[in-house]
């Protein structure tokens, strides 16, 4: 990995590892994690799944085909994180079907699970209504789910 470049993250099995250091602009003023910036260090592991698994998500935006908008997330706090801490955010794709995919995402510092989380995400189309995903996507999915079996 060049300096130049960000950090990206890897499949391991069928499960993307993304690593990100806490720094103060991500705490509150006892320098504990904010709760909302959980979802922010989510989003950014997702991302990098998807980019990670080919999916080119700006491409498909710049070509009006659509983008992926969160419809539901569930998220269990069990440990606080803070400033400095190494964490790994593990995420799965349980499901992919029609315009929803569903994935399962932890946070972990070394071995203590931090939080877990349930997101799923529904493709929309550019009038901003669910469509269907690029069946390209879909296969690409289908491969990760398969991996570590």
């Amino acid at each position: 990995m060049g300096i130049e470049k960000p950090y990206e993250g890897a499949f391991v099995g069928d499960a993307h590892h993304f690593a990100l250091r806490v720094y103060i602009e991500d705490t509150d003023l006892g320098g504990v994690v904010y709760h909302a910036n959980y979802i922010r260090f989510l989003e950014r592991a997702r991302s990098d799944l998807l980019r990670a698994a080919g999916i080119d998500q700006r491409a498909a935006i710049e070509k009006g085909e659509g983008v992926y908008a969160v419809a539901e997330l569930r998220i269990k706090y069990l440990k606080p994180a803070k400033m400095d801490d190494d964490l790994i955010i593990i995420s799965r794709l349980e499901d992919s079907h029609g315009a929803c995919c569903v994935i399962s995402q932890q946070i972990l510092r070394g071995q203590d699970q931090i939080a877990k989380a349930t997101v799923t995400v529904a493709f929309l189309g550019p009038r901003g209504r669910p469509a269907r995903q690029p069946s390209e996507w879909l296969e690409k999915f289908e491969r990760i789910k398969t991996r570590s079996k």
